[in-house]
């Protein structure tokens, strides 16, 4: 089971494999998906989709990015899907994860996936998916489930910051991770997270953008702009959030930018705004 609410853990990321968490919405750079097929090993390699995020009808032989996923080249498909955490506890029902060198998160709501799937033989059949060298990707709640704080869990609804699912499956260690940021206009709503618990690292992800996890380490691709929350920054420490942008590379242990494709003392970098 992944090792969690270790503030002072030097390893946030997998420890070997990789995770890519989408920000969500429709994906028109295809680079994104060809990057999860890719670490899952290419076209023939064995993904199983997830779906239990979305509402029930959502289900079914077409299940969310089956066809995106086919559109890059994959062809070895199947379809994973409980509400029953029993069912999900059973060596039949992980059977399928055993074999997988990709598995992929489906959007709705990541409360779902961890009432389904926490602590689990399901959530422990995702970490041996990263120990033998798999990825682990999602997108909008399929990226949220995959941190350890998880934001936007309560099942009123998805504007509760806080609320009351707050543990995520964990994959990355005292991060917290936010989606459809520019697009819907959330890039302020991690701030109170960050000052609740300032351990955590922020990180939102816009619509059409992804960070792809390796060990300790992301990489932004896709189209957009990621933000990172980060209550001791010291890129600037009287801001609340800076951009990465596609290109950029970060490192979640340091909390700095290993490379970057941009000037960091322009203004652009940060939008600044009091803490207090």
């Amino acid at each position: 089971m992944p090792q969690t609410d270790q503030v002072n853990s030097t390893q946030i990321g997998p420890t070997t494999g990789s995770l890519v968490l989408v920000g969500g919405g429709r994906l028109k750079d295809p680079t994104i998906l060809h990057r999860f097929v890719t670490l899952a090993g290419g076209p023939s390699a064995p993904i199983v989709i997830v779906p239990t995020a979305a509402e029930e009808d959502y289900y079914g032989p077409y299940s969310p990015y089956l066809e995106n996923l086919v559109a890059v080249g994959a062809s070895q498909f199947t379809v994973l899907h409980t509400r029953d955490r029993k069912e999900a506890d059973s060596v039949e029902f992980v059977r399928p994860l055993e074999e997988a060198q990709g598995v992929w998160f489906s959007g709705g709501r990541q409360w779902r996936l961890a009432d389904s799937y926490l602590h689990t033989r399901t959530h422990e059949a995702l970490q041996d998916v990263l120990n033998r060298g798999g990825v682990l990707g999602g997108t909008s709640a399929g990226a949220t489930i995959l941190g350890d704080f998880l934001v936007r869990g309560d099942t009123a609804g998805n504007e509760l910051m806080i609320g009351d699912h707050q543990k995520g499956f964990g994959f990355l260690s005292n991060v917290t991770v936010d989606q459809h940021l520019l697009r819907r206009n959330r890039q302020f709503d991690l701030i109170a997270v960050i000052k609740e618990y300032p351990h955590l690292l922020g990180i939102g992800i816009d619509e059409d953008t992804a960070i792809v996890v390796r060990g300790n380490h992301f990489e932004v691709i896709g189209n957009s702009y990621v933000a990172i929350y980060d209550a001791e920054s010291q890129i600037d420490p009287d801001g609340l959030f800076y951009f990465l942008a596609p290109g950029d590379r970060f490192d979640m242990h340091t909390r700095e930018t290993i490379h970057s494709s941009r000037d960091y003392t322009s203004t652009e970098r940060v939008i600044k705004r009091s803490w207090n």
